[in-house]
């Protein structure tokens, strides 16, 4: 099923790869918007970064401030789940309405919706093939448990910030074992691409003028500690791990049900680590026309219709022991 952008350069095309599929009025059931359930995702995650922020100014104390950050980082990352939401048109019915949301809540940590939205399509309608953008990401796993803890430090310490949002702007994504793969803007509709442009220039004008407020109010320092910090440490290797456990070391490409991972998460991690239901993911990539709050209710008709045999679905624990286990 596709969404309502279907002229060439603009669509999410489904898995071409044989498999089968859930009835279309089930399709169409679960990939109806709810504007209300939504807008409680943007009220928790935003409510839950304003009252973290709120609590660190007014106990400035290591006690406070520390386990913040960390919690910060992970709805930063909510942050990121809701632009991928509308990034599918999947936020809101109004086209405006999905596209400002998208917009407005991808700026503050870096993204530019609407060129994430090019990205993300290059990833759907072309996975693991030489034009996803995202195979240097996850791909080439299991490499040894010593090689991702390398990763994550390198993340934690801000060193792949840049490269990670030099993609997030369009630029080629580049392991560093490999040469420039794809400039992704290149292979999208004219709108799209004009559409991405004008974002980048609204993201780079927000973190430009977000700390000269800061300064002229007397924030700089808090807004340097508890916004841009986590946006480039904690943030960093909480999304390439996410990634990591989503479509490393997979066995399997040639179909839909083996190339993504869902994985089985107790509530507490899947609410740091993967937010929104985004742990459901070989559904997502069957399915891109269903919001994330139906991402459950997929997994069960699917798991109905004995539709996820031979699916990779496992426990999140499952999948970091493969992950981090020494290549053959």
């Amino acid at each position: 099923m596709r969404h309502s952008a279907t002229s060439t350069g603009t669509e999410f095309r489904p898995d071409a790869r044989p498999h089968r599929g859930l009835p279309a009025r089930e399709i169409s059931r679960l990939s109806r918007i709810s504007p209300l359930r939504a807008f409680w995702g943007l009220v928790e995650t935003i409510g839950l970064l304003a009252a973290c922020i709120a609590a660190c100014l007014i106990w400035w104390t290591p006690w406070v401030v520390i386990p913040a950050l960390f919690i910060i980082a992970a709805r930063q990352q909510a942050c990121f789940v809701l632009a991928h939401d509308a990034a599918h048109y999947r936020m809101f019915k109004a086209r405006w309405l999905n596209d400002l949301i998208g917009r407005v809540v991808a700026a503050p940590v870096g993204i530019s919706m609407c060129t994430y939205r090019v990205i993300h399509r290059l990833h759907h309608n072309h996975l693991y093939e030489a034009r996803d953008p995202d195979t240097p990401i996850a791909a080439g796993y299991p490499r040894g448990r010593m090689y991702l803890f390398k990763k994550l430090v390198r993340d934690f310490t801000g060193l792949t910030a840049p490269k990670t949002y030099a993609y997030f702007f369009g630029a080629p994504a580049i392991n560093d074992d490999a040469e420039a793969s794809n400039r992704p803007l290149d292979d999208t509709s004219p709108a799209l691409r004009q559409a991405a442009r004008q974002d980048r220039w609204t993201v780079a004008a927000f973190h430009v003028a977000a700390p000269v407020v800061a300064y002229s109010t007397g924030y700089l320092v808090e807004y340097l500690v508890l916004w841009i910090l986590p946006l480039v440490s904690i943030l960093q290797a909480i999304l390439r791990f996410r990634a990591i456990l989503e479509h490393g070391a997979v066995s399997d490409i040639s179909s839909p049900l083996t190339a993504a991972r869902t994985n089985i998460v107790p509530w507490w991690l899947s609410w740091y680590l993967f937010p929104h239901r985004v742990n459901y993911h070989v559904e997502h990539h069957l399915y891109p026309s269903v919001p994330f709050y139906n991402l459950p209710a997929c997994h069960a008709a699917m798991k109905e219709h004995g539709l996820l045999e031979g699916a990779e679905v496992r426990s999140v624990f499952e999948t970091m022991a493969m992950v981090v286990a020494e290549p053959a």
